[in-house]
């Protein structure tokens, strides 16, 4: 090679360079305009601080979570509290995700991977999208405005070898396809499938619920009757009863309906009680030792098995605790003490019960099912019977 020749090479080389280096710089510029470099946050301009409003919409659901003063309430459930806890998660979640992959993806291309937009297209008949439409989310601030919006697609599955469930055979959960409004047709891939970020109303309340522990008596009746059945017991570590009538009471049936009450769950908060109730109402009152009352109204839901709950919290607390024989001074002390105390966190969580009493809940009937046997349920099986397992519901 003569030297001509070495320097046209040269000069070949550094046209290439530049067209390259020109290249970087050209993709370089797009990652920055979009805001999806690979190891970028999904949403950079999200200030957890700023939001106010979380809204979810997919085909078939949507839910409104609004900050107000102390909490957060679902506003399709009239207000009713939402969970802090889970809707923290989310917020911080979305604010520290990064994209892990993304590519250019055309708008009629979107439903193949669940992205087109559950709030357009369809018709009168049918106004959102119904196949391919993901879940949109989007954050507001107090004064109502809007702070980002995406929409969450499918899940992006990985093949786990090891994972011995039948769910998991065409592999689990670990990413999502995501599509953030004002990024053009940039579909991204993130490393967390944000499966509780889902649109029914039901799925974010708190549920925390009423506990009536440390019963004493416990009366099961239709209204207007008399109680089909009541146990009681002496002393609160005693043997439970029957309050009336003969007949020997099966401990097992009396300590799951008592232990029931103070672990329920409910499904969900009913927006609108009187249309879907049917047939007669059961009544549960449930007295404590602590002086406390628990009525509870009971009645079936016209079409499936979940009952629909009301309650009530009656009474007072005792202000003094009963002195026990022989105590001594230093044991008056620390029980005084205890009983304060726990007396302080009581008086906390029953106020925290009235203030729920108010809304009408969703039960499943196997949630109530330990309340609503009959008298002959609760009979204790004879030498040589095998306990019986009825059909469920009231007799």
């Amino acid at each position: 090679m003569n030297r001509k020749q070495f320097v046209i090479l040269l000069a070949v080389l550094g046209v290439l360079g530049a067209i390259g280096l020109g290249l970087v710089w050209q993709d370089l510029a797009v990652y920055r305009a979009s805001g999806a470099k690979i190891g970028a946050k999904l949403l950079p301009q999200l200030k957890i601080v700023d939001v106010a409003q979380v809204r979810l919409q997919d085909a078939k659901h949507e839910v409104t979570l609004v900050r107000q003063e102390q909490q957060w309430v679902v506003q399709e459930r009239g207000g009713y509290p939402a969970s802090f806890q889970e809707i923290s998660d989310l917020l911080i979640k979305l604010a520290e995700l990064k994209v892990t992959q993304s590519e250019q993806v055309g708008a009629s291309l979107w439903p193949r991977v669940d992205l087109a937009d559950p709030a357009k297209g369809g018709n009168a008949a049918e106004p959102r999208a119904g196949e391919g439409a993901g879940t949109a989310i989007e954050f507001k601030d107090g004064a109502g405005k809007p702070l980002a919006r995406l929409v969450l697609g499918k899940k992006v599955l990985k093949k786990d070898p090891m994972n011995p469930l039948p769910s998991a055979k065409d592999g689990v959960p670990a990413g999502r396809y995501v599509r953030v409004d004002g990024a053009g047709d940039l579909v991204v891939v993130v490393s967390d499938p944000l499966e509780k970020a889902a649109a029914e109303p039901g799925r974010w309340l708190n549920r925390e619920f009423f506990k009536a522990e440390r019963i004493r008596t416990l009366a099961i009746g239709a209204e207007g009757g008399a109680p089909r059945w009541m146990i009681a017991r002496a002393e609160e570590w005693g043997q439970w009863r029957f309050a009336a009538g003969g007949g020997t009471l099966n401990p097992s049936a009396a300590v799951s309906a008592t232990n029931k009450l103070s672990a329920l769950a409910f499904k969900d908060v009913a927006v609108d009680p009187k249309a879907v109730a049917t047939g007669k109402p059961e009544f549960i009152v449930a007295a404590t030792y602590d002086g406390l009352s628990y009525a509870i109204r009971l009645v079936r839901v016209a079409k499936g098995d979940d009952y629909l709950l009301n309650f009530t919290v009656a009474g007072e607390l005792p202000k003094q605790r009963a002195m026990e024989k022989g105590e001594k001074p230093e044991e008056k002390e620390r029980r005084d003490k205890e009983f304060a105390e726990a007396r302080k966190r009581l008086e906390g969580r029953i106020a925290a019960e009235r203030a729920l009493a108010k809304w009408t809940y969703v039960v499943a009937g196997s949630e109530v099912e330990p309340l609503l046997k009959s008298r002959s349920d609760m009979l204790a099986p004879k030498r040589g019977e095998q306990p019986p397992f009825p059909p469920f519901g009231p007799r």
